[in-house]
C-alpha cells in the first residue's frame, strides 16, 4: 500500500461521516457571502485530524500530513485581528461552548475580522492542504518545504467557507493549574487573577507591550489569587492597545490559550481589552517584610548552615531544619557537583525536572529565631540554578507557624524583600550572593523559609541550589 493510500485509509477510519450532499458534482468555489453549506465530502472533527497526524508520525515519522481526500473540518472563529493582536491567522474551535479542540489556519490575508468575526461558523476544506504542528499548535495551510505556509488571499474563500450561523462564544472556565496542551487554541476564562505587583504597582507601571525591551511581543505575568499558579499574557507590539497600561486591579481574563512563538511555553492572548475585567481594587498580593538592606553582617552568628555535614543525595535534616513537601515527590536534598555547575562543597538542592509530578512545592524552613534578644539582625546566603525555567524560589517569613510540618501551608507567610535570588537567565554555573537582608524590624520570633514552586510542567521545571546561609546580629 502506498503512503498516500495508507493516509487516506487512516483518515477515513477515524472520521464520522456527515454527508449533507452526496452528489458527484464538483464542488463549486463559494462566494464570500455567508451561505448554508452543502459539503461535497465528509466532515471530520479537529480531534480526528490531529489523531491522523499523530498516527502518521508514529508509523512513518513524517510530521506533515497532506490531505488528499475531500474532507472538511468545521468550527467557530475565536480570534480577531481587528486590534492587531493576531496577524494573518485564524483560530477556530470545534464548538462555541465547551470545546474539545482548536485549530489554526495560516492565511496570507489581512485584515480577516471583516469576513471572519468571532462566533462565525466556518468550514475548512482540507483537500490539498497540509496539517502539522507549528509552534505547538495544530495548524493547516499550504506546504512550504518542511513547514506549513499560508493559503493565498486569492484562494482563501475556496478553503475557508463561511456558514450563516453566528454564535456567542462562551469561554471555557479553567484554573491555570489545570491548563495543558489539550486546551491549546480554545477560548478560556481565568477567574480571580491579577497582574504581578512588580508590573503594575509603583511609580512605573508597565504597558502591555510598549516598553523599550519589548521586541515582538510583550510578556506579562497573570497570577491566580486562588492558587499558586501563573501564566504569561502575550501581546503583540503591533496591537492597538500595546501602549496601554496594565490594569492594577483584580478580576477575570478571557482570551485564547496557546503557545508562544517557540512552542515551549503556555500563553494567553487577548483579542482586545474587553477580555479583561479587573475593576476590583482588592488585590491578593502577599504581605511583605521590608526592613531594608543591611550594610553588612553582624559579629554574632544566630544561625548558620553550610550543609557540609549533610549526606549527599539524602534529604536535608538536622540543625533544626523542617524539610516539608507540600506537593509532589521531590524534597530539598544534599547535593555535590564539581563540574561546570559546581556546588559549594555540599549544597542544598531542590528541583522537579522530569519528576513526573503534576505539581511540586518544597519548603526548607529554619528553626525558630528570636529577634528580641539582640539588635541589628540580618540574613545572607547564596543561590544558583540549573535552568530554573518556570519554577520559582521565594524567601518567606512567618511569625505564627507553630512548628508542625502539616500546618506549614496554613500559616501566614510574608515575603522577605530585598533578597537577591538567582534568576533563570543567570549563568547556571554562577553562585549569586543575596545581599545583606535586614531583619531588624521584626519583633518577637519566627521562622525563615525557602519555598520552591514548580510550574506544573515537570518536563520544563529546573533546579535551585542554596548554600552558605547565615543569620547574624550586632
Amino acid at each position: 500500500m502506498t503512503k498516500s493510500r495508507f493516509i487516506r485509509t487512516l483518515i477515513m477510519l477515524i472520521i464520522t461521516f456527515n454527508f449533507t450532499n452526496c452528489d458527484n458534482e464538483e464542488f463549486e468555489v463559494p462566494s464570500p457571502e455567508p451561505q448554508i453549506i452543502e459539503l461535497s465530502g465528509a466532515e471530520i472533527s479537529i480531534s480526528a485530524l490531529r489523531e491522523a497526524l499523530e498516527q502518521q508520525i508514529i508509523t512513518s515519522g513524517n510530521t506533515l500530513l497532506l490531505v488528499e481526500d475531500d474532507l472538511y473540518v468545521s468550527g467557530y472563529v475565536i480570534s480577531t485581528d481587528e486590534q492587531g493582536n493576531f496577524f494573518e491567522e485564524l483560530i477556530i474551535q470545534d464548538n462555541y461552548i465547551e470545546p474539545d479542540a482548536g485549530l489554526r489556519i495560516k492565511l496570507d490575508a489581512n485584515p480577516l475580522y471583516q469576513s471572519f468575526e468571532p462566533g462565525r461558523k466556518v468550514y475548512i476544506r482540507l483537500s490539498g492542504l497540509t496539517a502539522g504542528m507549528d509552534s505547538g499548535q495544530l495548524t493547516v495551510g499550504y506546504r512550504d518545504g518542511n513547514r506549513i505556509g499560508q493559503i493565498s488571499e486569492s484562494r482563501m474563500f475556496q478553503f475557508v467557507i463561511r456558514d450563516t450561523v453566528v454564535r456567542t462564544i462562551e469561554p471555557l472556565a479553567a484554573p491555570i493549574s489545570t491548563l495543558d496542551e489539550t486546551y491549546i487554541n480554545t477560548y478560556i476564562k481565568l477567574s480571580d487573577v491579577q497582574f504581578h505587583r512588580d508590573e503594575v504597582l509603583g511609580d512605573y507601571p508597565l504597558t502591555f507591550a510598549g516598553e523599550a525591551f519589548d521586541e515582538f511581543d510583550g510578556e506579562r505575568t497573570l497570577e491566580s489569587c486562588s492558587e499558586t499558579s501563573s501564566i504569561v499574557l502575550s501581546t503583540s507590539v503591533y496591537a492597538s492597545f500595546s501602549s496601554s497600561h496594565l490594569p492594577a486591579g483584580r478580576g477575570n481574563a478571557e482570551g485564547i490559550f496557546t503557545y508562544n512563538f517557540y512552542g515551549d511555553e503556555f500563553n494567553l492572548v487577548l483579542n482586545d481589552l474587553n477580555g479583561l475585567d479587573m475593576e476590583s481594587t482588592d488585590r491578593c498580593d502577599p504581605m511583605l517584610v521590608d526592613c531594608g538592606v543591611a550594610v553588612g553582617s553582624g559579629i554574632t552568628v544566630l544561625f548558620s548552615e553550610f550543609f557540609e555535614s549533610q549526606s549527599e543525595g539524602e534529604p536535608i535534616q538536622g540543625n533544626g531544619w523542617t524539610n516539608y513537601v507540600e506537593a509532589g515527590s521531590e524534597t530539598w536534598e544534599a547535593y555535590f557537583e564539581d563540574g561546570t555547575n559546581a556546588s559549594l562543597g555540599i549544597s542544598a538542592r531542590m528541583g522537579s525536572y522530569l519528576s513526573g509530578d503534576d505539581d511540586n512545592i518544597g519548603w526548607l524552613i529554619t528553626p525558630e529565631i528570636q529577634f528580641d534578644s539582640q539588635q541589628g539582625e540580618e540574613l545572607h546566603f547564596k543561590t544558583s540554578n540549573s535552568f530554573a525555567d518556570e519554577s520559582t524560589l521565594e524567601l518567606l517569613f512567618s511569625s505564627d507557624w507553630n512548628g508542625e510540618p502539616d500546618t506549614v501551608p496554613n500559616a501566614t507567610w510574608q515575603i522577605l524583600t530585598h533578597a537577591i535570588i538567582v534568576e533563570d537567565d543567570d549563568f547556571f554555573g554562577d553562585w549569586v550572593f543575596s545581599g545583606y537582608v535586614d531583619l531588624s524590624c521584626i519583633e518577637g520570633s519566627g521562622h525563615i523559609a525557602w519555598r520552591y514552586t514548580g510550574s506544573g510542567d515537570a518536563d520544563e521545571d529546573g533546579t535551585y541550589e542554596l548554600d552558605e546561609i547565615e543569620i547574624t546580629s550586632n
